[in-house]
């Protein structure tokens, strides 16, 4: 497999192995079925395996576990995520540190090489589009993480638990401030798919622009991952799982009507394409795959070996998913 440069790691295979299907959340799956796809992906070139307690509520981690138990995993390299919300400022490390220390020891290892905030960032007195009433489990202040989280994230890795530190979704404005603070992120994790979208992840603001992060990561020379590459299967050929009418993930995989009917006229799965497209994106160091079986993994091994496409194709895909929202 392609190996890019990714200066966390100083090279990272082109695709990585995510927990979110590993972890059973985007449609069935076995712990077996979980364990060879984690093997397979490491046999096939895979070095990068980006995965979360709330992967299921462990699962997704308790699979890797699984899999590399005795194996040699110095060649690897293993992240993992804490949704921290807002709790007490002085609790913040002792919070941090114990969600890392479960996920290396379910997972197997001594050091995380990158912890990611899994909660959102968002401007301090921001109000959530959805689920404001959640607001200190799931979103995490400006102010506060600047304050209170990376200096606890800074504790970590001088005490070699983790080899740097992240986040990813949010408020735009709040992680364009936080990727151009003096205390740069090691890496961010940035949705890129045609449709520019983060679907029903995607509640801290009305239409999240998923690309403005990009960007910002382009101007600040952060290291970027991609996720969302399929925006949780709506640029599939069917969703996998059954979703009411108007959540954002199925209204997302109406919207991809015209990117299915292209990648037909091209030859190729939706899947298979709406990956090339993440891997043709610039800038980008690995895609994080959401894979859930070897079926879907040997098809984004196969993306990751078509020839990248242009900016003229791309472009072609992110008119096809140009409808109104």
């Amino acid at each position: 497999m392609e190996r890019r440069q990714f200066r966390p790691f100083g090279s990272v295979s082109a695709l990585t192995l995510g927990g979110g299907g590993l972890g059973q959340i985007w449609g069935d799956t076995t712990r077996e079925e979980a364990v060879a796809t984690a093997r397979l992906a490491a046999d096939k070139g895979i070095t990068h395996f980006d995965m979360a307690p709330m992967y299921g509520r462990g699962e997704a981690e308790k699979v890797i576990g699984e899999a590399f138990r005795g194996a040699d995993k110095s060649n690897l390299r293993f992240t993992t995520k804490c949704r921290l919300g807002r709790v007490a400022p002085d609790t913040v490390y002792d919070t941090l540190n114990a969600s890392l220390t479960r996920s290396l020891q379910t997972m197997g290892i001594e050091r995380a090489d990158l912890f990611f905030l899994h909660s959102q960032l968002i401007e301090d007195h921001h109000v959530l589009e959805h689920h404001d009433d959640l607001r200190d489990r799931i979103a995490t202040p400006l102010s506060y993480f600047l304050e209170s989280v990376i200096p606890a994230f800074e504790r970590l890795q001088r005490e070699g638990k983790i080899g740097g530190w992240g986040f990813a979704l949010g408020q735009e404005s709040a992680l364009e401030k936080a990727i151009a603070h003096h205390k740069r992120p090691t890496a961010v994790q940035c949705v890129v798919n045609p449709l520019n979208s983060a679907g029903n992840i995607g509640y801290v603001t009305e239409g999240f622009d998923c690309r403005r992060v990009l960007a910002a990561c382009r101007q600040h020379d952060v290291p970027a991952l991609a996720i969302r590459a399929v925006q949780a299967g709506a640029l599939t050929s069917a969703m996998d799982r059954v979703l009411p009418a108007d959540d954002a993930d199925q209204m997302d995989f109406e919207r991809a009507a015209g990117f299915r009917a292209l990648a037909s006229d091209w030859g190729q799965t939706p899947a298979r394409l709406a990956h090339r497209y993440a891997l043709s994106t610039q800038d980008i160091g690995s895609v994080v795959l959401g894979v859930k079986n070897r079926r879907e993994l040997l098809e984004c091994i196969a993306a990751a070996d078509d020839p990248m496409l242009d900016p003229e194709e791309c472009a072609l895909l992110e008119n096809a998913c140009a409808i109104a929202r």
